[in-house]
């Protein structure tokens, strides 16, 4: 199951158990808060032994009020009938069945991702807002939208999987990035698609979530600091995860059905294999990125792209690649500072520092940007 956290919007399981008995999403949605505002009143002077059975039965009940006021007698009391019983409720962990239904037909990918997010993976809305590179009101508007399109809605036919992919791969990223710990249950759940699903590009998440987790002990310094990808200790590199997520990859691929999960794995693999960051295969990785951006068409990974360009051919390739891409992309001028850098002209790769590290996401990001810009003003001040 999920881990608790103080972002998490809803307890895992108790939603489905409320869909699973006729409430349809938003009212199952709205009796489970109002649960939930009850336990923080509550708990602290009389806890239940069983947590989670008291949120399912307090918040039937609240289903049940809300329902009454507007239907019959004869349907009121057959709907008290279905009341679940007291005690434990049953360790069915449906959280894997719950995305799938959450990514419903009458929704467009978009939504039923945003909407996922944030009523299954507990995710703020202005976390969901910075993974789509919307504005937080944006978001908010989309994920009223999509609860209202479902509203009364019976969730009864699964949404398809490619829209669970994506959800599983930005709560993957959420949890990586380290602002709420999801990745390891992303990875999970993959894990239970894939043995149920015979499908290559289920399989390329799983092989890309497991290649980048491998790194994960490595990405920052004990002080929380960011550490970049060429510095990190490969010794602390999850070894036999990476040999996992490079077997699954190699029979993904085998299939000849490329999808965009199976080429970001590709380019993690070719990193995770390199002895060194000096002996990096960075013209195979620009080849890979060829291929994602046929497949996405996504300025990110054209970005990312540039970078790859400007370690196998040189900084000026590289800005000249990044040249063709809007300043507006994040981690624009990240980028363009670190090639400006390695093309020798430090002045305008310190000012691009401190620009990018004013636009950084997170503090991490915003204080390695901002000691890179530093080093540089250092070294010209001499």
């Amino acid at each position: 199951m999920f881990k608790r956290h103080r972002h998490r919007s809803h307890p895992p399981g108790v939603l489905a158990v409320l869909v699973r008995r006729g409430a349809d999403f938003a009212a199952a949605e709205d009796a489970l808060q109002e649960a939930l505002i009850e336990a923080v009143r509550t708990w602290p002077a009389d806890p239940p032994r069983d947590p989670k059975g008291w949120l399912v039965t307090a918040a039937w009940r609240k289903f049940l009020d809300a329902t009454r006021s507007d239907t019959a007698r004869r349907r009121r009391e057959d709907l008290v009938e279905e009341e679940p019983p007291r005690g434990p409720a049953p360790a069915v962990d449906d959280t894997l069945q719950l995305y799938f239904l959450c990514a419903h037909p009458s929704l467009t990918p978009s939504a039923a991702v945003a909407l996922t997010l944030r009523a299954v993976g507990g995710l703020t809305t202005r976390q969901i807002a910075r993974a789509y590179l919307v504005p937080e009101a944006t978001m908010a508007q989309r994920i009223s939208r999509a609860k209202r399109t479902v509203s009364g809605v019976r969730f009864d036919r699964p949404g398809d999987v490619a829209t669970v992919l994506r959800v599983l791969y930005l709560v993957f990223n959420e949890g990586y990035s380290g602002d709420v710990d999801l990745a390891a249950e992303a990875i999970r759940l993959t894990r239970q698609l894939a043995a149920s699903i015979d499908h290559p590009e289920v399989a390329g998440l799983l092989a890309l979530m497991l290649l980048h987790h491998a790194r994960r002990a490595s990405r920052t310094a004990p002080d929380g600091s960011l550490v970049p990808l060429a510095e990190q200790d490969r010794g602390r590199w999850d070894r036999a995860s990476i040999a996992e997520g490079i077997a699954i990859l190699q029979r993904a691929l085998a299939r000849d059905r490329l999808g965009e999960f199976q080429a970001q794995a590709a380019i993690a693999a070719l990193h995770a294999d390199a002895p060194g960051a000096d002996r990096t295969d960075w013209v195979q990785i620009v080849e890979w990125y060829d291929e994602l951006a046929r497949l996405t068409d996504s300025p990110v990974v054209r970005l990312n792209r540039a970078v790859a360009v400007g370690e196998a051919d040189g900084p000026r390739a590289g800005l000249a690649a990044l040249a063709a891409l809007d300043e507006a992309v994040p981690r624009h001028a990240a980028v363009a500072a670190y090639l400006h850098e390695r093309d020798g002209d430090p002045v305008t790769a310190a000012r691009l520092y401190v620009e990018a590290a004013r636009k950084a996401a997170d503090l991490a990001e915003r204080d390695h940007l901002t000691r890179q810009a530093a080093r540089l003003n250092a070294l010209l001040s001499r």
